[in-house]
């Protein structure tokens, strides 16, 4: 095989130890390779980096091993080409069973150019990342202290859930807290409501009676304290998510927030994953099937054995999956057409899948062009219906000799 890289070194990265192979390849075919094994202390990590240099190392590779790998790449980016690679894309053979073999084979197929990089952004869109997923990790606790609001509630027999949509909203909280202090009537309390839900007042009379005791108020003071330091928490990280992007980022969710189903904290969780600089994907299929929003590829003698989607990045494919509810119930728009059209066949989970792919596409487009989003509309699909049906018709007639011009009727 042909020599890409002359002079590259493999990595084997685990928690505690790094296996280390530098591989030299001479013009004349002979191999030169030496094995060290280096902590993953910083000092060790400055070590094994002068030593690539020493040996005039240009490429490194290594395997994507959980969050081991990152203070490895932190170390050595500014100073060699490093890449990541998938560890399912390089299969075990026969025989290499161990840590050195381990890091000797993967100098070797970096030397042939047999290794396909992942896709590692640049510092500061790390750092956004993990603002952006920390902050979706704290908005899912939150839903879970809300259920546990819910959960207790019901134990005390409260049916506020069945009244008000929202139980931890204004009007909820305000008799939540009545519930904790204990001393008001359940007509006092449904008297709390504001706005709609006054419209409901008799019905929450009704909800609002049952059996508090202290057990039940203790709990709700202590889930209450919780949801609001969770709320807090997620607000230093809206502050913070905002103070680190960059011009062009912004520029980039102000964009994204323009698609229905698409809020502005969504557009900072698409941004952070993918980045403003949509130049790395060739085409917005490499980006679907990097993301996993796309169909899975596996045939065998002529016949398709599975369709389901690739794992991707499941961060993005969250987010993406999360607008695409919102967007198919977004009035008079493209993708709720989209949603209905293809629910009644295929199903609302894989509907809202393709939903979710081409919020994906939009927004590749989008963000590689400049261009602002433009609504196709609801009846995108009948349209698109009528031109398939007369063009074969207006086809045939040409054919006969006849010329055609269509002209709708009044």
């Amino acid at each position: 095989m042909d020599t890409i890289y002359p002079n590259c070194a493999g990595l084997d990265v685990h928690k505690d130890t790094v296996y280390a192979c530098v591989r030299h390849m001479s013009p004349g075919g002979q191999v030169r390779q030496e094995v060290r094994v280096f902590q993953t202390t910083t000092r060790a990590l400055l070590e094994m980096s002068d030593w690539f240099a020493q040996e005039g190392m240009t490429h490194v590779a290594m395997e994507s091993t959980g969050v081991y790998w990152q203070p490895v790449w932190n170390v050595l980016e500014d100073r060699f080409n490093v890449m990541v690679v998938n560890a399912q894309h390089i299969k075990n053979v026969p025989g290499r069973k161990t840590d050195v073999k381990d890091c000797q084979w993967i100098a070797q197929l970096l030397q042939h150019g047999l290794l396909k990089p992942s896709f590692v952004p640049k510092r500061p869109q790390r750092e956004l990342r993990d603002l952006t997923r920390q902050r979706a990790q704290l908005i899912q606790e939150k839903s879970r202290v809300a259920n546990r609001v819910q959960k207790t509630l019901e134990q005390a027999n409260i049916k506020l859930g069945s009244v008000a949509s929202d139980v931890l909203g204004v009007s909820g909280r305000e008799m939540i807290q009545a519930l904790i202090d204990g001393n008001k009537t359940p007509e006092q309390m449904a008297d709390l409501a504001r706005r709609k839900l006054r419209e409901k007042i008799p019905q929450l009379c009704e909800a609002l009676t049952g059996k508090v005791t202290d057990h039940h108020r203790f709990m709700l003071k202590e889930l209450m304290d919780q949801v609001r330091q969770v709320e807090q928490r997620i607000e230093s990280f809206d502050s913070r998510i905002e103070q680190v992007m960059s011009p062009l980022d912004r520029t980039a969710v102000a964009m994204l927030d323009e698609i229905p189903g698409i809020d502005v904290r969504a557009a900072q969780n698409i941004v952070a994953e993918i980045g403003a600089d949509m130049s790395r994907f060739p085409s917005s299929s490499h980006l679907s099937s990097w993301a996993g929003m796309c169909p899975g590829n596996h045939q065998s003698g002529g016949k398709r054995k599975s369709g389901k989607t690739t794992q991707g990045n499941n961060w993005l494919k969250r987010t993406l999956m999360q607008c695409a509810w919102a967007a198919s119930r977004t009035k008079n728009s493209y993708f709720q057409a989209q949603y209905r059209r293809l629910a009644g066949r295929r199903g609302k989970k894989r509907a809202a899948i393709a939903v979710a792919h081409s919020l994906l596409v939009v927004a590749y487009h989008m963000l590689r062009d400049g261009t602002a989003y433009k609504e196709l509309g609801s009846n995108h699909f009948d349209s698109l219906a009528a031109s398939q049906r007369t063009a074969p018709l207006v086809k045939r007639l040409e054919k006969l000799g006849f010329r055609v011009t269509l002209e709708k009727a009044a």
